[in-house]
């Protein structure tokens, strides 16, 4: 259909340059190994920090739970599908993280898209860091307010910007990621609520790659810094360390109870379902339980920088697991990943328009799950792939 050439033409320019994401199929359970496309891989893409997405005792509690309940709420949360075990989750996620109150949402996507626009509209004014996730982003224009993007992690220019908008607008909002997921560095969050502080600004961090990751047992960025009851909204999702699925918005009991009347994903999509809900509950146990699977994360994080440093590859500023290969272009950034996966390691290529044109990259996910023979075994196919690629030196 002429109607559609455009697509065609678009798709095309993707493979040119190479953009083109080819989608891989898993056919296992998560873990340190998948089979990915009929091929026993090792595995470093997911975001399964603590090795949960196939814990026994998370899936034991969706068993459970979908025995008693059944699958699905079958209703939005505001009509009738807010169960009991999602009273229980917010409760139990206000008390880890330390806040008044928290919410669920179906995602962290949906926790950043149904968040922002409760909070401020076209009168208003969001101060964002220019890296911050899609989520956020969209969330960000969805509200209709001015957005005022900030150089990343640039706490002088983030007040050079507030102090520009002073008087402009009815409410401002700082936004920032906690850990930004394609570099891995933090946000130097402290000096960031300082401004908030100054300028009596709403302060927003999502930390989707840190709950789980920073602070006691997991318990993210705002205990990692010690912010306790200075954060306003804390964002995070359920999909990651937690090994499930899920968003939550934690922080003010205010805040809120204004996203139950006017969060828009918890009003108008289906509630959270009842295995996600209970393997998240059983997740919380398991942190509130040991730090011992968070230590073993990092422990394996340092170790694996450390050798990649030694073998003379550039894994940028990351301060966490996450961990940056950078190649530069997107067509040798594929290639390198095309290369591990012949070596049997997964690990895919990030290019444009996830990452800036110019800055492709692997990013590795490291993980709780691996043993050491598995991160040996993942650095000796980058030492393989790098050298016959001219990445590193011989």
């Amino acid at each position: 259909m002429s109607r559609l050439n455009w697509l065609e033409q678009e798709l095309q320019s993707l493979h040119d340059q190479g953009l083109y994401n080819r989608i891989r199929t898993i056919q296992s359970p998560q873990g340190a190994w998948l089979r990915v496309d009929g091929k026993k891989v090792l595995n470093f893409c997911s975001n399964n920090y603590l090795g949960l997405a196939n814990h026994p005792r998370l899936v034991e509690a969706a068993r459970r739970a979908m025995e008693k309940y059944g699958v699905g709420p079958a209703a939005v949360r505001s009509i009738a599908g807010t169960m009991d075990l999602h009273v229980e989750l917010e409760r139990r996620l206000a008390a880890f993280k330390g806040v008044e109150a928290a919410i669920t949402f179906q995602s962290g996507f949906n926790a950043n898209l149904g968040t922002i626009p409760a909070l401020v509209g076209k009168e208003d004014v969001i101060f964002s860091d220019e890296l911050n996730h899609a989520s956020i982003i969209d969330g960000c224009r969805l509200s209709g307010a001015t957005i005022v993007r900030y150089a990343h992690n640039n706490v002088a220019d983030l007040e050079r910007a507030v102090q520009e908008w002073q008087g402009k607008y009815r409410r401002g909002l700082i936004v920032t990621d906690g850990v930004f997921s394609m570099d891995g560095d933090i946000a130097p969050l402290p000096e960031i609520y300082e401004i908030a502080q100054r300028y009596d600004l709403l302060l927003m961090v999502d930390d989707a790659h840190g709950e789980g990751v920073l602070g006691r047992g997991g318990r993210g960025i705002v205990d990692h810094f010690d912010l306790h009851g200075k954060v306003d909204i804390e964002v995070g999702t359920l999909s990651k360390a937690f090994g499930v699925v899920g968003g939550v918005v934690a922080g003010n009991a205010r805040i809120i109870e204004w996203l139950r009347q006017r969060g828009r994903p918890f009003l108008f999509s289906s509630a959270m379902t009842v295995p996600d809900v209970a393997a998240c509950l059983a997740a919380l146990d398991l942190l509130e339980e040991s730090s011992e699977l968070v230590e073993k994360l990092w422990e394996n994080t340092r170790y694996f920088k450390s050798e990649m440093k030694r073998l003379g590859f550039d894994i940028g500023q990351s301060q966490t697991p996450i961990t940056p290969i950078m190649l530069g272009e997107a067509p040798l950034a594929q290639e390198f990943s095309r290369r591990l996966f012949e070596e049997g390691v997964f690990a895919m290529a990030i290019g444009y328009p996830t990452v800036p044109k110019g800055k492709a990259r692997i990013r590795v996910m490291i993980s709780a799950a691996h043993e050491r023979q598995d991160l040996d075994r993942g650095l000796e196919a980058f030492a393989r792939v790098g050298r016959s690629l001219g990445v590193i030196g011989a």
